[in-house]
């Protein structure tokens, strides 16, 4: 089993490319809900029918017909670790829930790890596609590709008045969950977030955390998605998506502008505080390290820290969960145990990944 493959390394290779707008916007995704025609749903499916359809399902990629999109490789969850599911959450390859109820579950996964499709979560299949930066439209053709070719090989559940049929009633229609992972610490900063948020929930998009629903925003991380999948075309969500984001990133892009402008001594004391913090602290919790790389990422992108790479700072976000911790130092950990270990490890990769030995600018 390879999985271990895709736990060692904190940041994907999808990841390392710089997308346009990347300072604000760290990735973007596109997820498609799909069931097969003839067998039930997963929350109903018996173990055979589960079997019968992640069989069916991985047969795609082993009998070939996804080489025109890439090299992959298929995981069983059930062959895999509760720490190795955790590392793949961490690194949003596969779903909490996914990990959670494994027992016929697989993700077929491709070598840069830009795409994964899932198998037997709360659908039967889930196809999601990732790129850097703000290409949310390039996230959506690529999924659409991927999805023709599993169309063409099964069969799917579908309903001339309702479109595609999936589990939860909120994804019938499309099927499809566009959604772009943005770092908003300006607008935060300047207390202009709740506004903004509260006039994105107006027009049909939710917000959520790092983890998609249920999770918290961390890190000045907000990840912005549709939530309408029924009455508007594929290309009419990702294009409302797509328009409202454009104005979140000119107001994130004004807000940092009036810091530079009005505060620039207050926010260049913040960031390298939480540099030195960062450099030196003995134990560090997962929400305190996440307000500070935040703040330090602020500070690369403003040009207020010279001497580390915005990449370093992504591999942190990821290094620093507590699944890939105890993945990293190949021990099991308590709270305060993690606490310490992320500290050592911040430390670590802040000396060695350092451009000029530590100066500011």
């Amino acid at each position: 089993m390879a999985a271990s493959r895709f736990a060692q390394n904190a940041l994907s290779e999808w990841m390392k490319g710089e997308g346009p707008d990347s300072d604000i916007v760290f990735s973007s995704r596109v997820r498609v809900a799909r069931n097969l025609k003839g067998f039930p749903f997963p929350i109903l499916a018996t173990g055979q029918h589960a079997a019968d359809v992640k069989n069916k399902l991985a047969a795609v990629a082993k009998e070939g017909k996804l080489d025109a999109v890439g090299t992959f490789e298929t995981l069983d969850l059930a062959e895999l670790s509760e720490l190795e599911r955790r590392v793949l959450v961490e690194k949003h390859l596969i779903s909490p829930a996914l990990a959670g109820d494994s027992r016929a579950g697989a993700v077929v996964v491709s070598d840069n790890e830009a795409i994964s499709i899932m198998i037997n979560e709360e659908d039967h299949l889930r196809i999601q596609c990732l790129y850097p930066g703000f290409q949310v439209q390039e996230a959506w053709r690529l999924a659409s590709r991927i999805d023709d070719i599993y169309e063409e090989a099964t069969e799917y559940a579908f309903d001339e008045k309702r479109g595609f049929l999936t589990s939860c009633p909120t994804n019938v229609g499309t099927g499809i969950r566009a959604s772009v992972m943005m770092h908003l610490p300006a607008l935060v900063m300047t207390q202009q977030i709740n506004r903004i948020l509260s006039a994105i929930t107006q027009v049909g998009l939710a917000v959520r955390g790092l983890y998609g629903e249920g999770s918290e925003a961390l890190g000045n991380l907000f990840q912005i998605s549709n939530q309408i999948t029924l009455g508007q075309s594929e290309d009419e969500i990702i294009d409302n998506l797509h328009g409202v984001v454009r104005q979140i990133i000119e107001h994130e892009k004004a807000a940092r502008q009036r810091l530079l402008q009005e505060s620039r001594l207050r926010l260049e004391d913040r960031v390298k505080r939480s540099y030195g913090i960062l450099s030196h602290a003995a134990i560090m919790d997962s929400k305190e390290s996440a307000q500070r790389l935040s703040d330090v990422r602020l500070g690369i992108d403003l040009g207020l820290i010279g001497h580390v790479s915005p990449q370093v700072m992504n591999e942190l976000m990821v290094m620093t969960q507590p699944g890939f911790l105890q993945q990293a130092f190949e021990e099991k950990m308590n709270t305060e145990q993690r606490d310490m270990r992320r500290a050592e490890l911040i430390r670590g990769q802040l000396a060695s990944r350092s451009q000029d030995g530590g100066a500011y600018e």
